[in-house]
């Protein structure tokens, strides 16, 4: 009996995060100006919202029902697809030229390339100075 009380507000509790955050995310939608600003909002919402949304699922039929397998499955996808398509949204945003494009490197050789200063190749063991 006790459970089921905890359940009934734990269900409660997470519907309420979900809707906050899908209203949210669904105004923050439509009031910002550009693609890569107007981004941000739906994949909050994706991952926050809908996982509160579908956690609530599981909880209320873990405790009423058979379990909720399938919801499991939905979360798990949904936070493995999210990041990826925003990102991919980011990119032809920025390939089309639909938003400014981040700042360039600095001037060093060594910004994201596995090239290591001389400087630095001292201060390395030997069997990483070889490789």
């Amino acid at each position: 009996m006790i459970w089921e009380t905890v359940a009934i507000y734990a269900v409660a509790f997470c519907l309420i995060v979900g809707a906050a955050f899908s209203l949210i995310g669904s105004i923050g939608l439509l009031k910002f100006n550009d693609a890569m600003t107007r981004l941000h909002a739906p994949t909050k919402v994706g991952t926050v919202g809908i996982g509160a949304l579908l956690l609530a699922s599981m909880i209320h039929a873990q405790i009423f029902s058979d379990g909720a397998l399938h919801d499991l499955l939905i979360m798990a996808f949904l936070f493995v697809t999210a990041p990826i398509s925003a990102n991919f949204i980011a990119k032809v945003n920025i390939h089309k030229g639909s938003c400014t494009a981040p700042p360039p490197p600095p001037e060093d050789d060594t910004w994201s390339t596995l090239d290591v200063p001389e400087t630095d190749r001292a201060l390395m063991p030997e069997t990483e100075a070889l490789n």
